[in-house]
C-alpha cells in the first residue's frame, strides 16, 4: 500500500505547508498527528521500537498515530513524507514504527503530549482524529503581555470578533510556561483537552485539535486572528466592544452552549 496517497496522509502534507506557509512553523517549530484506522490494516513489520514513558491509555493501546518527526521541518514534509512523518502503533510501553521516518529519525518529541492529548479528545468525541501543535505568532505574543487566567484569556478572545466566539465556544485554556519536550507538558495539555479543543502554550505555541486537520488547523487560525486582533488595538480608545448581552444573543441565534461561568 502506497501510504503517501492515503487521504490522511494528504491531509497532513496539506496542513504542514499551510503551517509553514503563515510563519508558524520557522525552522523544526511545531509538530502535527493524526489518528489512521484502515478497513484493513496492511501487513506491517515492526522498522524501530521506541520505549516511552507515560502511562498509555486504554484508548489509545493499539492506535495507529501518523506523527511528523523529531526536528523535521514542516516546509519538507510534502516533498519527502517518507523522510518526514511515521506511522506508529502505539503499545503499552513504548510506540512501534510500522512505515516512514526513512532516515532513522524519531517521532517527534512531543509524541507523549500527542498520545495524552489524542485520547482526551477521544473520550470527549468518538470523532476526533488530528493533533496539531504550532508557533501561531499573535497567539504567542498575546500570552506576553495579557492576563494568562483562561476565563479572561478567552472573553479577550471572544470580544475581538464576532467569528471567536462561533468557533471557540468551549473556551480557550491556557497553560502557564512549561518546558517542552516532557512528559509534564503533555500530562497537564492532556487535562486541559477533556473538555476543550484548544490550548495555549504560554510563550510557545497552541495545541489545536479536530476531527480533520481542516477543524484543528482552523481553530488556531481563529485564535491567532483574535489575538492579532488585540494586539492592533489594545493601545487604542476601544470606542466599541462586544458585550457579555450581544455575546448571549449570538449563542442564542447560533444554537451555542458556551463555556460556564465564562459570561457575566
Amino acid at each position: 500500500m502506497d501510504i503517501t496517497s492515503l487521504p490522511e496522509t494528504q491531509e497532513l502534507l496539506r496542513a504542514a505547508a499551510a503551517l509553514y506557509q503563515k510563519g508558524w512553523a520557522e525552522r523544526n517549530g511545531g509538530n502535527l498527528s493524526r489518528i489512521i484506522r484502515f478497513e484493513q490494516e496492511p501487513d506491517f513489520y515492526v522498522k524501530r521500537v521506541y520505549p516511552l514513558t507515560i502511562a498509555v491509555p486504554p484508548n489509545l493501546i493499539g492506535s495507529l498515530i501518523m506523527i511528523t518527526g523529531s526536528g523535521k521541518y514542516m516546509r519538507n514534509i510534502a516533498r519527502e513524507p517518507s523522510v518526514n512523518l511515521g506511522l506508529v502503533r502505539i503499545r503499552e510501553d513504548n510506540a512501534e514504527l510500522l512505515w516512514g521516518l526513512d532516515d532513522g529519525a524519531a517521532p517527534s518529541s512531543e509524541l507523549a503530549a500527542h498520545i495524552l492529548s489524542h485520547s482526551a479528545r477521544l473520550y470527549a468525541d468518538d470523532n476526533h482524529r488530528v493533533v496539531l501543535h504550532t508557533h501561531a505568532t499573535n497567539a504567542v505574543a498575546m500570552s506576553a503581555v495579557y492576563d494568562l487566567d483562561e476565563r479572561e484569556f478567552t472573553r479577550k478572545l471572544w470580544r475581538q470578533c464576532t467569528e471567536s466566539l462561533m468557533f471557540l465556544y468551549d473556551g480557550v485554556a491556557v497553560l502557564p510556561w512549561t518546558p517542552c519536550g516532557t512528559d509534564e507538558i503533555g500530562v497537564l495539555t492532556a487535562e486541559k483537552l477533556t473538555d476543550r479543543r484548544a490550548v495555549i502554550w504560554t510563550r510557545h505555541g497552541v495545541f489545536g485539535t479536530g476531527v480533520d486537520a481542516d477543524e484543528a488547523l482552523g481553530l488556531v487560525e481563529i485564535i491567532d486572528k483574535a489575538a492579532e486582533l488585540y494586539l492592533k488595538t489594545a493601545h487604542l480608545p476601544v470606542l466599541f466592544e462586544i458585550s457579555d448581552e450581544q455575546l448571549r444573543e449570538l449563542a442564542d441565534v447560533l444554537g451555542l452552549t458556551v463555556r460556564a461561568g465564562y459570561l457575566s
